[in-house]
């Protein structure tokens, strides 16, 4: 936990600003679990049915996480998972995989995730082309925005928590990806949105955080500021987009759920 809290840049801009999710013995900063960490229970799943697929080719897409309460500091999860969906995208296929995790002890459901990953070159094999979901983008200026920097060795450290694709270490992988270099795993700029929006908008209190998704629309280069965009819709929903300084945007159609708000759809 304090590992994956690093490698999405708690303590990055001030080393004590967020040691409840950095330490776990510092005098009145009780260490709490950062809600995005959920994603790492079913990370494995990510990906199912892409096996025999080029991995250079293979890029997340989107990822979805619903938390159905405060993720425990300690356990045992037990995870099922199934391919949901596989779309026919022309230039490439769209496969969809959803997750559920329970407490291995009680079988209380802990979390539910739904991730898709985009294999390019494998479209045209006839299967449905339903389009994604279309979201309105938000009207008029954001009620807030956020700033996070990223580390140049961001990558580096993220891996770590598990996810060792070489494209975001090995030059020479990157290349025959398509990339100029190594870029920041989607997963990291999904976390650092959802850390920064956890003690923005939350306060740093996990039950306020329920659920949070998003689609990633373009690679950041490690060392990159992110800037994130929030606009506040009626009831327990907030719409966000997470861009770099120069105004792409890397993570579209972002929708976070609070306190007993999940999110629909």
């Amino acid at each position: 936990m304090l590992l994956y809290a690093l490698g999405v840049g708690a303590g990055q801009a001030d080393p004590f600003a967020e040691l409840e999710l950095t330490t776990e013995n510092s005098a009145g900063a009780a260490l709490r679990v950062l809600p995005t960490f959920g994603v790492l229970v079913t990370q494995d799943t990510i990906g199912m049915g892409t096996a025999d697929a080029d991995q250079a080719m293979v890029v997340h897409a989107e990822q979805a996480l619903t938390l159905h309460r405060p993720l425990p500091l300690e356990g045992t999860a037990h995870v099922t998972a199934q391919v949901v969906e596989v779309l026919d995208k022309g230039s490439g296929a769209l496969v969809a995989t959803e997750a559920v995790a329970v407490d291995a002890q009680t079988q209380e459901l802990l979390l539910t995730t739904r991730s898709a990953v985009f294999v390019r070159g494998a479209g045209g094999f006839g299967g449905p082309r339903r389009g994604a979901r279309r979201d309105e983008p938000p009207v008029g200026p954001p009620d807030a925005t956020f700033r996070a920097g990223t580390r140049p060795d961001q990558a580096l450290l993220y891996r770590l928590s598990g996810d060792r694709n070489p494209l975001h270490s090995d030059p020479r992988f990157a290349v025959r990806s398509g990339f100029e270099r190594p870029i920041l795993h989607g997963l990291a700029t999904y976390g650092i949105t959802g850390r920064v929006l956890f003690n923005e908008l939350c306060g740093g209190v996990p039950e306020r955080f329920r659920a949070i998704r998003g689609r990633f629309t373009a690679p950041v280069t490690p060392g990159e500021q992110l800037v994130i965009k929030v606009w506040r819709e009626g009831g327990d929903a907030v719409r966000f987009r997470t861009e770099t300084a120069d105004g792409v945007v890397v993570l579209d159609r972002g929708r976070l759920g609070l306190d007993g708000g999940l999110l629909q759809g």
